[in-house]
């Protein structure tokens, strides 16, 4: 919101002795080119002035509201026309970055889909250990950046991190499901991950756009795969008990990293429940929405923003913005905050 101020200088200090009535005073926005004209003393007290009322236009500023600044959204089908996920032309460069990493995803899909045609677990394995290493990697090359001082993005590596976390978790459910039983799969894993982290490291440094791309296509295929295998064997799942790494990670207490990855919702705005393994599968599906929407907005470059980056954002909400209503150790703090 722009808010015009009015100087209150008197006119007179614009105006030469003996002359005839003062011009109109100028827009806001040319006080420095009119305060190059005055004397030494009355420029910097134009100066001073202009940084004052500035100041105070930011203290009156009200704060934004939570919710508008991370509106909590549904998770949206990743095939649909009108998905906000789905990338807008810009240009040729973009298109052909595109391009290439609809290629080298398709190659991948096409290797898991021969290997693993049958093997669900072992495929989930193999495709969660790949999903974590572009976090890596645009860690390494952001600390390399900052290490150098040519770029500090603390809400990137913060965001990264919280993925990578997510991410881990996905893996210790599907090694707890036997995915990683076979020596061949631990193998085909690693030594796919191994050449993915020097491939995306390079690209990062090349264009983070095309990095973030390429991440957004993986996690678009992660987010598929589940999709399908909840739609096969969903009766199936509902009879099996959910793992331990499951319960341990999504009814933790501490869901702070949960809420961090998932920069398009409002912070404690998502709370999974796990009955059985269906639940399980349907929350690491919903996970990889998330992701998809986080590398999506890491496209535009200085856009991505952590949820929990917002200045006293809590202190904004009297509730907790909750369907299932269990985050109650919040909502208490926040109603003690606003009743000191």
């Amino acid at each position: 919101m722009v808010v015009a101020c009015t100087p209150t200088l008197p006119a007179v200090l614009s105006a030469k002795p003996g002359a005839g009535p003062s011009p109109p005073r100028p827009a806001p926005g040319f006080l420095t080119l009119r305060a190059r004209r005055l004397g030494p003393d009355a420029t910097w007290r134009r100066r001073f002035r202009v940084e004052a009322i500035k100041t105070q236009q930011e203290k009156q500023q009200t704060e934004v509201p939570v919710e508008d600044s991370f509106p909590a959204r549904e998770a949206a089908p990743m095939d649909g026309a009108d998905d906000p996920m789905v990338p807008s032309d810009e240009g040729w460069v973009v298109k052909l970055e595109q391009s290439i990493n609809i290629f080298l995803t398709d190659s991948v899909i096409m290797v898991l889909d021969g290997v693993y045609h049958d093997r669900n677990y072992a495929r989930f394995f193999v495709l969660e250990t790949i999903a974590r290493v572009p976090y890596f990697a645009f860690i390494s090359v952001l600390h390399l950046y900052e290490t150098f001082g040519w770029w500090r993005r603390a809400d990137y590596i913060k965001v990264h991190f919280a993925e990578s976390w997510n991410e881990l978790h996905h893996l210790l459910i599907m090694e707890e499901l036997g995915g990683n039983s076979l020596w061949i799969d631990r193998f085909l894993a690693r030594f796919m991950a191994f050449f993915y982290y020097f491939m995306t490291v390079g690209m990062y440094m090349l264009s983070p756009r095309m990095a973030y791309h390429f991440s957004e296509c993986v996690e678009r295929h992660a987010y598929s795969t589940y999709d399908k295998f909840l739609k096969l064997h969903g009766e199936e799942l509902k009879r099996l008990p959910a793992p331990e790494a499951a319960l341990n990670y999504y009814l933790n207490e501490d869901l702070y990293l949960f809420d961090e990855f998932q920069t398009a919702r409002v912070p404690c705005s998502r709370r999974p429940k796990i009955d059985n393994l269906y639940d399980v599968f349907v929350n690491i599906r919903d996970d990889e929405a998330e992701h998809c929407k986080t590398m999506k907005a890491c496209q535009t470059h200085g856009n991505l923003q952590s949820p929990h980056s917002t200045q006293n954002c809590l202190e904004t909400d009297t509730v907790c913005v909750t369907p299932e209503n269990d985050c109650e150790g919040i909502v208490d703090c926040v109603k003690k905050s606003l009743t000191k």
